[in-house]
């Protein structure tokens, strides 16, 4: 039951994603939340660091779409000057958003990684999936308020999982 919330791995944030760990890992596409993982949830845009890891990203021919619970005008306003394929209303941690990616982009599981600030949402959908998953810290320390509900059980569920799992630590 505690491996539905385990991380494939955990990476500071998904700046420190490099191109070469992705091809190492034969990883062609990624999905990503994206509030608090791509851009700050209190933002209408994305930074240069984002633009220069997308650059980056595109340039060994690996895909990033975003898979988000948010509306699709939320998801279109913060990704409008990247050029993102996104797909709204994902509704993690349920498999409905991971799996229309997959159909729609003909995407194979075992090359794609989610990646993703919020273990009860981003690693559950992603482990559901059977597709392996990234955690990275939050962009910033507040939440929306929703999700500071979704961050008290995470702060439960952390605990018992690196009890389980000693060797779960951030790279």
């Amino acid at each position: 039951m505690l491996s539905r919330f385990k991380p494939t791995w955990m990476i500071e944030n998904i700046f420190s994603i490099s191109p070469q760990f992705l091809l190492d890992n034969n990883i062609n596409c990624v999905l990503t939340d994206l509030d608090n993982t791509l851009v700050p949830w209190n933002s209408k845009q994305g930074s240069a660091e984002l633009r220069d890891w997308l650059l980056d990203i595109k340039k060994y021919g690996i895909k990033v779409i975003v898979v988000s619970n948010n509306s699709h005008r939320r998801i279109k306003e913060a990704v409008k000057d990247y050029e993102l394929p996104f797909v709204p209303r994902a509704m993690k941690p349920l498999t409905i958003g991971i799996r229309h990616a997959i159909k729609e982009f003909h995407l194979t599981k075992k090359n794609t990684v989610m990646v993703g600030d919020q273990l009860l949402t981003d690693v559950v959908s992603a482990n559901s999936c059977r597709v392996r998953s990234i955690l990275v810290k939050p962009l910033v320390r507040n939440d929306a308020w929703n999700t500071t509900i979704n961050r008290y059980f995470e702060r439960i569920i952390w605990n018992k999982l690196i009890k389980k799992y000693p060797n779960l630590h951030w790279k």
